[in-house]
C-alpha cells in the first residue's frame, strides 16, 4: 500500500450512499430555519458572479465587471459579490475594469472543463492568468488519473498548480456528477487536500451534473476529517446548477450543520452561480431583479 492509498484508507469519514443521503434528508428538514434576510445577504456576498460563454468577449466581460461596479453604488446598504469569475484569458479584462474592493478575480483555467491537456499547458494558462490580475485560480482535477489511481501524478500535477499560482487560491474542481458515488467524491476530496487545494469545488457545470447536496455534505465532512488532522482550514464551493434561494439555503444548512460558523465566510464558503444573484436580489429588495 503506498502512501496515497494509505492515506484514503485511514479516512473515516462515511461513504455509504445510502447513509449520506439519510443524513442530508435531516438537515434538509431543518434548512427552512436558515431562510432569513442575514443569510440571504450572506449568500449574495458568497456568490463567484460566473459568466463561461462560448461568447464571452472583451467587450462582454467588460460590461460584465462594470455592472458589478454599479452595484455597490446602486445597492451600497448589500455587500457586493464575493468574485467575479471568468475564462482564464479575461483575467486581465475583470482586473482592469473592475473598481470594488473586496471582490476578487477568479478564472478557470488547466483544460477547464475537461482537463485534458498537457500538464505544461495548464501550467502556462495558471501563470498567464495570474499574471493577468486572477487571484483566485480554479482547475479540474484530472478524473483520468483517478480512474486509474494513478495519484501520483494527480497529485502532482496539483501540486504544481499551486505552486504556479503562489499566492492565488486555488480551487479544484472534482465534477462530483461525474464521479457519482459518495466513495469516490471522498477519495477526490482527500487527494486534493492532500495536494494543496485552497478549496474543492463541486463541479463545472458543463458537461456532467453539477451540484448536489449529497456531494456538499461528503466534501465538508472530508473538510472537517483534514481540519482535525492538519489544522488548516479548506474553503467549499458549490457550483453547477444552483439556481433559487431554497437550494442556496440548502447548501448554507449542510456548511453550516458540518462544519460550523467558522466556514461561513467568504473565504472559506462560495457559491459559484449566474441567475442565482438575481433570485437572491429579488428576495432581499422585495421585488424581482434581473441586475446582472
Amino acid at each position: 500500500m503506498d502512501r496515497y492509498e494509505k492515506t484514503l484508507s485511514d479516512s473515516k469519514v462515511v461513504a455509504d450512499d445510502a447513509s449520506v443521503a439519510a443524513e442530508v434528508s435531516k438537515i434538509v428538514e431543518k434548512s427552512a430555519t436558515y431562510a432569513t434576510p442575514d443569510v440571504y445577504k450572506f449568500l449574495f456576498s458568497s456568490i463567484d458572479l460566473t459568466t463561461l460563454s462560448t461568447e464571452d468577449s472583451q467587450e462582454s466581460v467588460a460590461a460584465f465587471t462594470r455592472r458589478v461596479n454599479d452595484f455597490d453604488n446602486d445597492y451600497p446598504q448589500y455587500d457586493s459579490v464575493a468574485a467575479i469569475c471568468v475564462y482564464s484569458n479575461f483575467a486581465e479584462v475583470v482586473s482592469s475594469n473592475l473598481d470594488v474592493t473586496g471582490v476578487d478575480v477568479a478564472v478557470v483555467a488547466g483544460g477547464f472543463p475537461s482537463s485534458q491537456t498537457f500538464t505544461a499547458v495548464k501550467v502556462a494558462d495558471v501563470a498567464l492568468a495570474v499574471a493577468g490580475g486572477a487571484n483566485e485560480v480554479d482547475v479540474v482535477m484530472n478524473l483520468g488519473y483517478l480512474r486509474d489511481k494513478n495519484y501520483e501524478e494527480l497529485c502532482d500535477e496539483l501540486i504544481e498548480l499551486k505552486h504556479t499560482a503562489k499566492d492565488a487560491k486555488l480551487k479544484v474542481i472534482l465534477e462530483t456528477g461525474a464521479l457519482k458515488t459518495a466513495k469516490a467524491i471522498k477519495e477526490a476530496s482527500i487527494l486534493a487536500m492532500w495536494s494543496d487545494a485552497d478549496f474543492i469545488k463541486t463541479s463545472t457545470g458543463k458537461i456532467y451534473p453539477g451540484a448536489s447536496l449529497e456531494a456538499a455534505y461528503v466534501m465538508c465532512e472530508c473538510i472537517k476529517e483534514y481540519y482535525e488532522q492538519t489544522g488548516r482550514k479548506v474553503g467549499f464551493k458549490a457550483a453547477g446548477g444552483i439556481r433559487t434561494t431554497e437550494e442556496a439555503v440548502h447548501y448554507y444548512a449542510i456548511v453550516k450543520e458540518v462544519l460550523g460558523d467558522e466556514w461561513l465566510n467568504r473565504d472559506l464558503f462560495r457559491i459559484g452561480a449566474s441567475s442565482l444573484a438575481n433570485n437572491l436580489l429579488s428576495v432581499m429588495t422585495g421585488e424581482e431583479q434581473k441586475y446582472f
